[in-house]
């Protein structure tokens, strides 16, 4: 069990962090097969800010792992991430990634059953949005007596 909750999940010899990352993995294979990606990499390492030493005092590098790195046949790469929970770490983290790798598309994918499987974290949260001001409007008709 993650600190998230999540099972950890083995597939085809690989250890993914939840079932989400192996469903996902599962989706990349076939995509693959048709042809919709060139290929991808698992958990690929982005060097975010390097070790140093200051003051006799060493600094570790600070280093993003990404779920997935996709290679599309028109040549572009996707960085993808699979996110139930955005925490302040990571924000930072993402930050950093989008000013060092400007050329790299970052998503964040999170898999939701009700919109279908897997949609981005963006879409996920406008349709949130959208439906707290539809149950609010829905709440507000009733309690207004209409």
């Amino acid at each position: 069990m993650s600190k998230y909750k999540n099972k950890k999940v083995n597939l085809d010899g690989h250890v993914f962090d939840s079932k989400a990352e192996a469903n996902y993995y599962e989706c990349l294979k076939i995509r693959h097969v048709k042809g919709e990606v060139e290929g991808f990499e698992l958990q690929p390492i982005f060097k975010l800010q390097p070790a140093f030493k200051k003051q006799d005092k060493s600094f570790q590098a600070i280093t993003y792992i990404a779920d997935f790195l996709v290679y599309l046949p028109n040549g572009e790469v996707e960085v993808i991430d699979i996110k139930g929970v955005i925490t302040e770490t990571f924000n930072v983290k993402r930050t950093l990634f989008e000013y060092k790798y400007p050329h790299l598309q970052l998503i964040l994918l999170k898999h939701v059953k009700k919109y279908g499987g897997f949609i981005t974290l963006d879409e996920y949260n406008k349709l949130q949005r959208v439906e707290k001001r539809v149950k609010n409007k829905t709440k507000q008709s009733k309690g207004s007596g209409s």
